[in-house]
């Protein structure tokens, strides 16, 4: 396995975002858990929120802001996993 491999919302042919194969399992665990609460408690936030006259743009926003911090876990998790999976 690379020592660090490129998360999937790189807006570019070349991969700026990166995650280290070589992290703690904690860290990873950590790193994704952040942005799994982040979004969580965005969402939650939103939830209680009326946005009934909510600008469309906003929302799409919001929306864009929470599927790039789910995909950012999403891509920890992967590493997580080759991790516990290469250790079995």
């Amino acid at each position: 396995m690379s020592a660090h491999i490129s998360m999937t919302h790189n807006e570019d042919s070349i991969p700026v975002l990166l995650v280290s194969s070589e992290a703690p399992l904690d860290v990873l665990h950590n790193s994704a858990a952040s942005r799994f609460l982040a979004v969580t408690q965005m969402m939650e936030s939103l939830a209680s929120l009326d946005i009934s006259s909510a600008k469309g743009a906003d929302v799409q926003q919001l929306a864009h802001a929470a599927a790039m911090l789910l995909r950012d876990g999403c891509d920890v998790m992967d590493v997580l996993g080759r991790q516990i999976r290469l250790r079995v």
